[in-house]
Parts: structure tokens; sequence; C-alpha cells
């Protein structure tokens, strides 16, 4: 019941692991890779938030959307988060290895859009397509440079996890009884409070399948003389984007440099200046208490972060473009999805701007190398 007509999932076992994948019924796998889009998601998700996505895209596209390691149906082996992101950007790579596709465009949402920065790092990409994404130095404790506010990531990782929130996760909760249930969340923070579907069971069973086995989501944490009194520890996926561990920036050296569509929107309360999962912004609003100040811990300015990065990519002579979607929350492709894809398809190459109407006024291009 999750999986929509004309999609459909297999196994691929990698010399890695085993990677659930979803495509489309009528694609043809000798699809070179310039026209070959493959898509990866965020955190407490999986490959099923994709599909109204994958059904829009041109049919002569072979579009692929993969679960990363510990959601959907990809297995639960545990995450090395002293590596940041690269266990799952070398699963990714193992998978698309297998499947013969080598530089493909890539579709990166919020962690999964980390997920895709570092796979650029480390293999060619045609296009980089980041929506949400998390910054390029990780997720808390920096400063607007990306130097850390402390030596052990105070308040970064595993320990920041709502502990009912992932309860509900185990225990498969679909209710919306609660604001930590994983109904609640997607509807107050995964996209704006207006967004209706008819798919929102989906999306729910998708959360779902998050697995919260140790060395999974969350992760553990470590003590920390420094308020809130948390570090990050070393496995699990929130602990993946501490910045000791996960620092995308070197993305700028890039040689070349693969062209990069950045989607975000407006109203995001995950990925943000002010991020209501940040919490140093909570303490600053008094909703954890004790909070010793902006001096030593200020909120991370996780927009500001990416946008001065991605300057930088363009000062070196990369191709960037920046679309801000206004209302929008943190899943653009689900809120604005004509407007998503008419983004994508033009920073791939598919249609060009004369092609094709301009964005309506909701969608605004910040900046563009084109």
């Amino acid at each position: 019941m999750t999986l929509f007509d004309g999609i459909t999932a297999r196994l691929v076992e990698t010399d890695r692991l085993g990677v659930n994948i979803l495509e489309r019924d009528h694609d043809d796998p000798a699809t070179p890779a310039d026209r070959t889009v493959v898509l990866i998601h965020g955190n407490v998700s999986s490959s099923l938030f994709w599909q109204e996505l994958m059904e829009d895209l041109p049919s002569d596209l072979r579009v692929i959307a993969i679960d990363l390691r510990g959601f959907g149906g990809s297995e639960h082996l545990p995450v090395d988060a002293t590596r940041g992101l690269r266990d799952f950007s070398d699963d990714v790579h193992a998978t698309l290895t297998t499947l013969g596709i080598d530089g493909p465009h890539l579709v990166g949402w919020s962690m999964g859009g980390g997920v895709a920065m570092q796979y650029a790092i480390d293999h060619p990409v045609r296009s980089l397509t980041l929506q949400a994404p998390v910054s390029p130095y990780g997720f808390g404790g920096t400063r607007r440079d990306g130097s850390r506010l402390t030596n052990d990531d105070a308040g970064c990782g595993g320990g920041g996890a709502n502990p009912d929130f992932v309860q509900r996760l185990t225990d498969g909760d679909t209710s919306a009884d609660a604001p930590t249930s994983p109904r609640s969340v997607l509807r107050s923070s995964y996209v704006n409070p207006d967004y209706a579907t008819e798919h929102e069971d989906v999306w729910v069973a998708s959360m779902l399948t998050t697995s919260t086995a140790e060395g999974n989501y969350p992760g553990d944490s470590a003590a920390s003389e420094h308020w809130p009194g948390f570090a990050a520890g070393t496995r699990g996926v929130l602990n993946t984007m501490a910045p000791r561990y996960f620092n995308a920036s070197s993305i700028v050296d890039l040689d070349p440099k693969p062209p990069v569509l950045w989607v975000r929107g407006t109203a995001d309360a995950i990925v943000s200046d002010a991020s209501f999962f940040d919490l140093n912004h909570l303490g600053a609003l008094g909703v954890i208490p004790g909070w010793p100040g902006e001096e030593v811990a200020p909120a991370q300015p996780m927009i500001s972060q990416t946008r001065d990065v991605l300057d930088t990519y363009r000062e070196r002579g990369g191709d960037v473009t920046e679309l801000v979607m206004e209302g929008v929350g943190h899943s653009p492709h689900l809120e604005r999805p004509a407007e998503f894809r008419r983004a994508l398809l033009t920073r791939i190459g598919y249609i060009g701007l004369a092609q094709h109407p301009a964005p309506p006024t909701e969608a605004i291009i910040i900046s563009s190398s084109d």
C-alpha cells in the first residue's frame, strides 16, 4: 500500500550491505548516467517520500531512489559516526557501482543533502541538487565560519533526540495524539502546517521504517562539562552530523565543479538560522534551562553557512542557483512539486530557462551563475 502505481522496490546486494531502491516500471536500465537521477532521502524518512516526484519526472529519464542504511528496506547495519556521513555516501556509491551507474545527477534532501555533498567530494557527479540540506559544517555547535563552539561538540548528536519521539518510532505509532508522535512531527516540522495530502499515511509509514536499534537512530552520547551536559557520541545517525566528524566545506575545491541547485523554504523549522532542532536556539528561547548565553552557545546560522560556502564555490568557478520558496517548510518537493520539478529539470539540463516559464512569485531565484 505504500508503493504508488508504477513504482517498484528491489534489494540490491552490494559488497557493503543490501540496499533497497525504488524504480519506475518503465525506466530503461541502459539509460546513460547523464540522464539518470538518483534521489537520497533525509533523516527519519525513506525513499517512499520521493514517489510523487518520481511519477512526475519525464519518462525518458531513469530515476532511482535509495534507502540509506537503517531506513526503509535497506539493511539496518550500525553507523560509524566518526566517519561523518561517509558510511551513507559509501553505501550509495556501492549501490550505483553494482548498478553500473557512474556520475549521475544527485539529489539530496536534508541529511541526504549532506550525503550528496560528501558523495560529490569523493566521486564525480553531473549535477548536485540540495534540498533543505544540512549545513556543510554539520548540525549544531558551530559559528558562522564553521569553527566549533566546544572541543566535544556539546549539545550535538544522539543525546539531543527526544526520547518520547524515539519510543514512538520504535512502537510504530501512527497517531497524532501527542506532539512527539511521528505524524505530529511530520505536520509541524517536515512541512508547512498548511500542507495537506492524501499520502500522509505513506509519509508516516516511511518515517516508521527508521531503525532505532543500537548504532542507528538516534545514536549514543557522551557526558560533557559544557552546557547542556552532553556531547556527540561515536555511533548512530545524529552523531554523523556532529561538526567534529562532518565538514563538507571542501566542496569548494572540487575540480571540475558540478553545477549546484540549492532549494529551500522560508518556513523551514529544521534547517534555518533559527532552527527549532538546534538546542542552542531552544536554550535562547528558554525551552531548555540554563542556557549560558549568546557568546558561549549561539544558534547555528545554517542558511548563512550554506550560502557562504556556495558563494565561495561560485567565486571559484562553480555554477550555483539558489531557489527560495516563500512559506514552504522543510519539503519543497512535496509542498511545491511543480516548481521543484521545473528547477531540477533545468539544473540537470533537461530543459532550458528559455523553454520553460519563469518560476511564480512564490519561488524566487536568488542567485545564479548561468
